[in-house]
Parts: structure tokens; sequence; C-alpha cells
């Protein structure tokens, strides 16, 4: 493991850190790409892990930040968010987040996205998200999540 951060992730933890997050980013050795390896790699609940899908709402590209244990009903939270939500091809996510599927963190995009926080990670203390690499990781909570992604919380099940 290097000392240096992926590009990607010094991006992620800048704008922790301008956002009052401590900014720490861990590398892990392998890929953390699911939130099951995450987990294991933290050894952690699935559910604590942040899944950071994009999603197009109405053609506008949102950001959803999902516990690991959930998979997002589309049906059901298209009509809370009040448009057609389908998920975002892979070009689309990269092109709007600037990072790879499998590493896009909730926040250090080149634009603000529109974002949701699944309520389901208000349950755990502590939470994991990727740091915009598929080998990185930063801790944080529910409130603090909420806060530095101007999120809105929502049921995605």
């Amino acid at each position: 493991m290097s000392g240096t951060l992926h590009p990607n992730a010094a991006r992620v933890a800048d704008t922790l850190i301008a956002r009052g997050h401590h900014g720490l980013i861990t590398t892990q050795p392998e890929s953390v790409h699911t939130a099951e390896q995450a987990a294991a790699a933290l050894g952690v609940d699935v559910g604590a892990i942040v899944k950071s899908l994009v999603f197009l709402l109405d053609d506008e590209p949102v950001l959803l930040l999902v516990s690991g244990a959930h998979r997002v009903n589309p049906e059901r939270t298209s009509k809370r968010l009040g448009g057609v939500l389908v998920a975002a091809p892979p070009d689309v996510v990269t092109e709007v987040t600037g990072q790879p599927v499998g590493g896009v963190a909730p926040l250090g995009h080149p634009t603000n996205l529109t974002t949701y926080v699944d309520t389901a990670l208000a349950a755990f203390p502590q939470l994991w998200a990727s740091g915009g690499h598929p080998r990185t990781l930063f801790r944080t909570t529910f409130r603090e999540l909420m806060r530095i992604t101007a999120a809105v919380d929502v049921d995605v099940d």
C-alpha cells in the first residue's frame, strides 16, 4: 500500500475537510467495490456500508446513498421522489461523478448532485462510504453524512 492517495480520493478528502469532516480516507489492500467486500474488510455489518448509486430522476442525475443491506425499489422510490427513477448507465455515472463505478463517493464530484440518503442508515452509529476509488473508504455518521452532502432522507426499499 502506498502512502499516496489516488487523485479521486484526494479530491474527496479535500471536499470532506472543506465541509468540516476530518477527511481521513483509508486505503484497503484489496478492492472494496461492493458493500459485502467493504463490510468484510472492516468487520462491520453490511448495513453500515453506504452505497453511492447514481440514478436518473426524470432524466436528471441524482445520487442515492443507500444502506449496503438494501436494494433500491425504483417504483416505490419514484413515488416518494415524485418522478420516474431509473438506474443511470455506467458512462453517465462516471461522467457526473468523475469516479469509477464501484468507487463512487457521496461527494467530491465535478458538480453537486441532488442527494438522497436511505433512512435505514440512521440505525448505525458509524457508517463507511467509498472514498472515490474502489480501494478507499471513509468513516462518518448518518447525521454527518446528511450535513456534508446536503441530502434529503428517503425510504428506498
